[in-house]
């Protein structure tokens, strides 16, 4: 296998963000030290991983420099910022080489929040266009690989971020979801992954402007306590009274949970190695003690169409909407086969849109049904292994990347629609020792729930390490 990492011993060393928090606590290291070391890092690692879609070393340098102005926990950490948030200084280029880079004038509300923690950006991480595809694979601006095997995508749209924390470049990264792109990284780079609830965490402006909010922000990380810190740390800048406060969750409780576990799809079952791991990571809460009970799936095949046609009438917007919302360099002929597909998809369907976008709405009344008799829901994240760089390639026609795409992803659009959490765990390797991803998921609100979880989890079977 051709793995590809940046574990060593600088000032990074092995350490998570919290680890990093202490190191400088003590005296050991310095911001300037874990800049540096994060800097030369990624350097190291981007040719092989092609993660990096802007790079902000010397603000980073200057940042760190000042680091204790800013007051937050982890003040001096290094970091990245995906390629669709704005922050005051970087272009937002979404994945794509549309139109000419024009740097944002200010920090968005969801950079506003992340920076306010005391990370630190070293620039931006690529993506798939639009976010649309659950592999990064341009056509000009070249794939984005995996870490722990660079013929196979890091998945998406996430990619960069994925790819760099399961490298070593930097210990947590910002990430955001609208139907599987937190999750989906993380399970194919051996990430800890959390889509937050609608809501938990600030979005732009227009991210908040879509009928149906579906996405969220947040970041993909090696450990269960750097995820569970980040939002202590987020709470406490932008709290939601709407929803449940997290908390400081520091490690498992005692209270055993009912498990529901389903292997299937909305449409098909997982691949046999797949379905299988996700079975004896079932055996494994059950010697923990949880009560674990086999489910079919609940949701209609209709989902399927009535997100993927939600999922088109994004496009439908971003594209023809291009010019007003891009600037007038924006060329609709530069974008790929799949952005330019979902758009035509909505254009022919356009009349069933609102009739789709009201049943995604009410899908969480099946959610909440099972709710009733189950405190959390084991899925895998995707339905079988990571592909190699290829299986979604953006040039290829729109029918066989669609395919392949609903396919692959086919358990972690539901949580979009429902706004409710799921985190994904590295639990599990494919035979070929790729990372597989177990995804956990609850009631709106209860991110405290799958954390004590997946705290539990973590130390009754630590997850394998790229660097071992």
């Amino acid at each position: 296998m051709d793995r590809v990492h940046a574990f060593g011993d600088d000032a990074l060393g092995d350490s998570d963000a919290v680890g990093l928090v202490e190191a400088q606590r003590r005296g050991e290291v310095s911001a300037e030290e874990l800049v540096e070391a994060a800097i030369a890092r990624t350097e190291k690692v981007n040719p092989a991983l092609n993660g990096l879609a802007f790079q902000a070393y010397d603000r980073a340098r200057a940042r760190a420099r000042q680091h204790r102005r800013y007051g937050g926990f982890f003040d001096g950490v290094p970091s990245f910022v995906k390629d669709n948030v704005a922050v005051a200084g970087m272009p937002t280029m979404n994945g794509t080489d549309a139109w000419d880079p024009v740097p944002a004038s200010q920090d968005g509300d969801f950079a506003t929040a992340y920076l306010a923690t005391g990370l630190v950006p070293l620039g931006r991480t690529r993506m798939s266009e639009f976010g649309f595809s659950a592999a990064a694979e341009h056509p000009r601006l070249g794939a984005v690989r995996n870490p722990w095997h660079t013929g196979h995508t890091a998945g998406a749209s996430s990619s960069g971020s994925g790819a760099f924390v399961a490298a070593g470049a930097v210990p947590i990264a910002h990430a955001n979801d609208g139907g599987g792109s937190i999750r989906i990284p993380a399970a194919c780079n051996g990430l800890v992954g959390l889509k937050p609830s609608r809501g938990r965490l600030p979005l732009d402006s227009d991210m908040r402007q879509m009928p149906l909010r579906i996405v969220a922000n947040g970041v993909v990380t090696r450990s269960v306590r750097d995820t569970a810190a980040f939002y202590r740390e987020m709470e406490k800048a932008v709290a939601n009274p709407k929803l449940p406060p997290i908390g400081d969750i520091t490690g498992p409780d005692s209270r055993r949970l009912r498990i529901a576990v389903c292997t299937r799809s909305i449409t098909h079952e997982a691949s046999p190695e797949v379905a299988e791991l996700t079975l004896k990571t079932a055996a494994l809460l059950e010697a923990l003690g949880h009560r674990v009970t086999v489910i079919d799936n609940p949701v209609p095949q209709r989902f399927i169409d009535d997100f993927l046609l939600y999922w088109s009438f994004l496009a439908f917007a971003l594209v023809r909407g291009g010019k007003r919302t891009f600037g007038p360099t924006f060329d609709r002929g530069r974008l790929d086969n799949l952005s330019l597909g979902l758009e035509q998809h909505a254009a022919r369907n356009l009349h069933r849109v609102p009739t789709a976008i009201a049943r995604l709405a009410r899908v969480r009344r099946i959610t909440s049904r099972l709710q009733a008799d189950h405190d959390v829901l084991l899925t895998p994240t995707l339905a079988h292994a990571t592909p190699p760089v290829g299986h979604l390639d953006p040039t290829a026609p729109y029918r066989q990347i669609i395919d392949r795409l609903v396919e692959w992803v086919a358990f972690t659009p539901l949580q979009n629609a429902t706004g409710e959490p799921a985190i994904s765990l590295p639990l599990a390797q494919s035979g070929t020792g790729m990372p597989v991803g177990m995804m956990f998921s609850a009631g709106v609100g209860e991110e405290a729930r799958l954390l004590t979880l997946a705290f539990e989890l973590e130390e009754a079977q630590p997850w394998h390490r790229i660097q071992d």
